[in-house]
């Protein structure tokens, strides 16, 4: 492995990640070995064509011009992984995704998606992605020389159900992520476990608690968010809906600004 150091991941071997740090004095197969890691990584496990590859910011890795956090950003604002993640995909999906892709864990609340709504419609793509990286939990977690990989079963401070929402989120049939629909939306809009194994209708949330009700507050226009002149909307239904309710806007053109739990 040469000067890379890698970290053995806690159990579940074959969902939660390991560390890869690119380290001082590396060799050519070492950069290799961490550029590979980072798209397998923030694209999802996308197979790319050496034509899709970030040639120009590889050789400012190789030289030394910029770190692998650096690198990582580059590859989260390239065309390829808009294509890949952004367009086509719904508002909830990709931020979804960019949990996955850059801090390694699903999102663990609606407060959490919110947050990372109101940041895109405000600020746009690259504050988006730039969130993520540039946030304390990226750095403390990988600082500026490992590639992000999977954390599972050992996240301090976060929810118990993190598990349960990262494994949603790792499995199933696809090897990828190119499915442009939200997994983890209505477990978390409604504050509900996530099930290791999804029910039939694979939403991923237990039912438990189905009486509850919820306000979806969106915007009836992609266009007038982009221009931060939100035509804002509300529309009250219940658990069993909420899935349904969300489909629909965004197929309509929508954005999810905000879900709330009604008492």
């Amino acid at each position: 492995m040469g000067n890379l150091t890698r970290s053995a991941a806690l159990g579940l071997d074959a969902f939660e990640g390991a560390a890869l740090e690119l380290r001082p004095f590396s060799t050519e197969e070492d950069l290799q070995d961490v550029i590979r890691a980072v798209y397998r990584q923030v694209l999802g496990n996308q197979h790319i064509l050496d034509s899709d590859r970030l040639s120009s910011a590889e050789s400012a890795l190789r030289n030394g011009d910029i770190t692998v956090r650096e690198f990582v950003r580059q590859v989260a604002k390239s065309e390829l992984y808009q294509s890949l993640f952004f367009h086509g995909s719904s508002q909830y999906r990709f931020i979804e995704l960019n949990f996955k892709h850059l801090l390694g864990r699903a999102p663990q609340s609606q407060s959490e998606i919110s947050e990372h709504v109101a940041t895109y419609n405000n600020n746009g793509y690259d504050a988006e992605i730039d969130s993520y990286i540039d946030s304390d939990e990226y750095i403390s977690n990988f600082g500026e020389n490992t590639v992000p990989f999977a954390r599972v079963s050992s996240q301090v401070g976060l929810s118990n159900d993190s598990f349960n929402r990262m494994f949603s989120l790792l499995r199933g049939s696809a090897t990828n992520d190119s499915s442009g629909t939200a997994r983890l939306i209505t477990s978390i809009a409604a504050n509900t476990a996530t099930a290791i194994k999804p029910p039939a209708t694979g939403n991923g949330a237990n039912y438990g608690n189905t009486g509850k009700k919820f306000q979806v507050t969106f915007s009836s226009s992609k266009g007038a968010a982009r221009l931060n002149k939100l035509s804002r909307q509300t529309s009250i239904v219940s658990y069993n809906q909420l899935s349904r309710k969300v489909q629909s806007i965004h197929k309509s053109g929508g954005t999810i600004l905000k879900i709330t739990e009604l008492a």
